[in-house]
């Protein structure tokens, strides 16, 4: 399959044109920070779509090859290739100045990162694109988003799937096609900044235990510690504090790093010092001990109890899906429709928006080919997607259509009615549940994506976050806090993904979760003084992997003046995970927010 041709045809240029590097790796594992490179392809497009270099080869990682049933290459195949050290820099001549693309593309980005810091080298790449975020945006009519659907969609040939090298040229194709259609419908494309990578972000973090005991509460005077007790410390101390809290974890208590309200006893020589924790333990009425009575209370630590032990793998009922109906009901009318929403003041957005949902279709933040509908509210005809939307033909109404579901019904049996048309016999429903504001529903698998998506935003960032909340809805420790600077806690069962400016995910193994995990909240918060009431709306999508269709979605809105907004939690119920869309916006900033799930915020 040549790469020469055909260039990218007009109207993918301007905005849509640059020097790119396509990469496709294959890899002994999921994770960068334990697993290594493979294989490494990379082929290297200018602006106009032609062909201008190519590159793959096999990589000696040095370690057992993994899933050899899935990539296909055997340590005895891997045996004669290079060391990463020994490519890594015509990978980066190549990689230099250009828009890393990938399928997947943080999963690339990551790998090749700690590649180069292997190699004692940086990765020379300042940009990249993910083909799945782009088709998110896109949301072409596929089953899913694997680079294999998304090739029979496009029309792109696929030879052998986990080939590096095949993979990269299929990709090129993908890129060609998604690059039209961002084009057509005036998308942004979903450019994430890369900046330098320090080596010591790769040094892999040993994930710490979470305590095997529930929290009994707070040291009543005169009484004995208990397994499951928050035991936090501050100022100097005699022993090490190393060792006081090895001690303590040995003992079964949940040694903290920070003072909440729930923590149950602060140790410190010097209650008096002033130090964040001792006044949050002042504020909150926390008893206080000091190093001598703590460690004269460890040698008689009553017994806790265990947490339930239903961490290992949730027993949970598939999903239950929307089923198609044959006629559109007539309190549904919009059943099976997606409704953009423009202009308007805030509060006049947000109720068509829930009016959308209540006559059973799903609203969308940003215009894609599953747009059906276009509802214009006051300024809404000036908004700059209008001259798009029209030369895509798509259904406009005024706020009226809405406020009657007969009206709702009649246009659209008009539409599919048309002259020249057949009129529908039956109805598609939506292939997820649309949630409304605390709506809920019982998840199917043990892995699981979070997808966050607004309107791009050129005044202000919006931030994705998650919090891993103990049966008291507390971090069990500051790392279970999840953000764009600390990507992933310490057991790599909750992660952030960053897939553009305006598009964030979450990824959740629910199963690798400890049994003290009771919930996962996902949150996002606003940089600066500007709220959720400038963003607009927020869409949530759940999907049971990066390039699955989505499960569920939910439009969310929040007031004017919220600046951090909690978007979904995942939770247990009993041996049951279920996800909830909440949609709860506060005024306080992302610290504060932090601080009430007990992580320790320093000023």
């Amino acid at each position: 399959m040549s790469l020469a041709a055909p260039p990218f045809p007009p109207p993918a240029v301007g905005d849509y044109a640059h020097d790119w590097a396509l990469v496709d790796v294959e890899t002994s594992g999921v994770i960068p920070r334990r697993d290594r490179v493979l294989s490494v392809a990379v082929v290297t497009i200018g602006a106009d779509g032609r062909q201008t270099g190519e590159f793959s080869t096999l990589v000696n990682p040095g370690c057992d090859p993994g899933p050899v049933e899935v990539h296909g290459l055997t340590a005895e195949r891997l045996l004669g290739a290079p060391a990463f050290e020994q490519v890594a820099e015509r990978i980066g001549e190549m990689l230099k100045g250009r828009v890393l693309v990938a399928h997947n593309a943080q999963f690339d980005y990551e790998f090749l990162a700690h590649e180069f810091a292997h190699a004692r080298m940086w990765l020379p790449v300042s940009q990249r694109l993910c083909t799945l975020a782009l088709n998110r945006q896109v949301d072409p009519p596929t089953s899913d988003l694997k680079l294999g659907t998304l090739a029979a969609h496009y029309g792109v040939p696929q030879q052998h799937a986990h080939d590096a090298l095949d993979d990269t040229r299929v990709l090129a194709g993908i890129l060609r096609a998604s690059l039209r259609e961002a084009a057509r419908l005036a998308l942004s494309l979903p450019l994430v900044p890369c900046p330098p990578r320090a080596e010591s972000q790769f040094t892999p973090k040993p994930p710490k235990t979470p305590c095997a005991y529930r929290n009994p509460g707070r040291l009543k005077p005169s009484a004995a510690l208990q397994q499951g007790m928050k035991v936090a410390i501050t100022g100097e101390t005699s022993c090490a504090r190393a060792e006081l809290i090895g001690r303590g974890v040995a003992a079964g208590l949940n040694m903290m790093t920070s003072v909440s309200h729930h923590t149950s006893v602060l140790v410190t020589n010097e209650p008096a010092s002033g130090s964040a924790k001792a006044r949050r333990a002042t504020t909150e009425g926390i008893p206080v001990i000091d190093e001598g009575a703590f460690l004269k209370l460890l040698d008689t630590v009553e017994p806790g109890t265990s947490h339930e032990a239903s961490g290992a793998a949730p027993s949970v009922p598939a999903p239950r899906r929307p089923t198609p109906a044959p006629t559109r009901s007539a309190d549904k009318p919009l059943q099976d429709r997606r409704v953009l929403v423009l202009g308007g003041m805030h509060e006049e957005a947000v109720a068509a928006r829930t009016r959308v949902v209540e006559l059973g279709g799903s609203a969308a933040v940003n215009l894609s080919r599953s747009v059906t509908d276009v509802v214009v509210l006051t300024g809404g005809e000036k908004d700059r997607r209008m001259r798009r939307i029209s030369e895509l033909e798509l259904a406009v109404h005024d706020e009226r259509w809405l406020a009657s579901p007969i009206a709702v019904t009649e246009t659209i049996v008009q539409a599919e009615a048309a002259p020249g048309e057949e009129a529908a016999t039956g109805i598609t429903a939506l292939p997820f549940h649309v949630l409304p504001r605390g709506g809920v529903i019982d998840l199917s698998t043990p892995q699981w994506h979070l997808t966050a998506a607004w309107a791009p935003q050129s005044r202000c960032e919006v931030d994705v976050v998650a919090f891993v909340l103990d049966e008291d809805e507390q971090v069990t420790f500051d790392e279970d806090f999840v953000f764009y600077g600390a990507p992933e806690n310490p057991a790599g069962t909750v992660r952030l993904l960053t897939d553009g400016p305006a598009e964030q995910t979450v990824a959740i193994d629910l199963a690798a979760l400890p049994p003290a995990s009771h919930k996962v909240v996902v949150a996002a918060a606003i940089d600066g003084m500007a709220t959720f009431g400038d963003i607009g709306a927020v869409q949530i999508s759940t999907a049971s992997g990066s390039d699955a269709a989505p499960s569920a979605r939910a439009t969310l809105d929040a007031a004017t003046t919220e600046r951090t907004l909690i978007l979904g939690e995942f939770y247990r119920r009993g041996l049951i995970w279920r996800f909830r869309a909440v949609g709860q916006g506060y005024d306080h900033g992302l610290d504060t927010l932090a601080r009430g799930f007990g992580v320790e915020i320093t000023d």
